[in-house]
């Protein structure tokens, strides 16, 4: 599986977004396909891009608890399954089935100009 890395935001040329220094051109949308993930780098951070059931979700691609790679996992309806040890993550809250207290970090997105455009929280940029 690919990984995109994102090095500048000239990718669209002159066409500009508003606070376009808070989110990032990441994918054409018409690259992620239903019941895909993709990973992507923004600013060195790892992002998992999914559309599942229609939706558009970007979540941290580390698993919270031992920092696996959740792109080598599964997806069960709205839920992540963790490779490492079947953690289960919504994928609507963030939240770890048995512990909701434990959360996957989850990234703001829109679609613009016919791209996804991510926006890393300052969580994300810390680390």
């Amino acid at each position: 599986m690919p990984v995109y890395t994102i090095i500048n935001q000239d990718i669209l040329g002159d066409k500009k977004m508003e606070n376009q220094e808070e989110f990032v051109p990441v994918l054409d949308e018409k690259e992620l396909e239903e019941g895909k993930m993709k990973r992507i780098s923004v600013n060195g951070t790892p992002v998992l891009l999914i559309k599942q059931k229609g939706k558009i979700f970007a979540i941290d691609n580390r698993c919270p608890h031992q920092a696996c790679s959740l792109s080598s996992g599964a997806l069960d309806g709205l839920m992540i399954v963790c490779p490492c040890h079947d953690w289960r993550f919504s994928l609507e809250t963030g939240e770890y089935e048995e512990d909701p207290a434990m959360k996957l970090n989850m990234f703001d997105w829109k679609v613009e100009l016919g791209k996804i455009w991510v926006k890393l929280n300052d969580e994300a940029s810390d680390s």
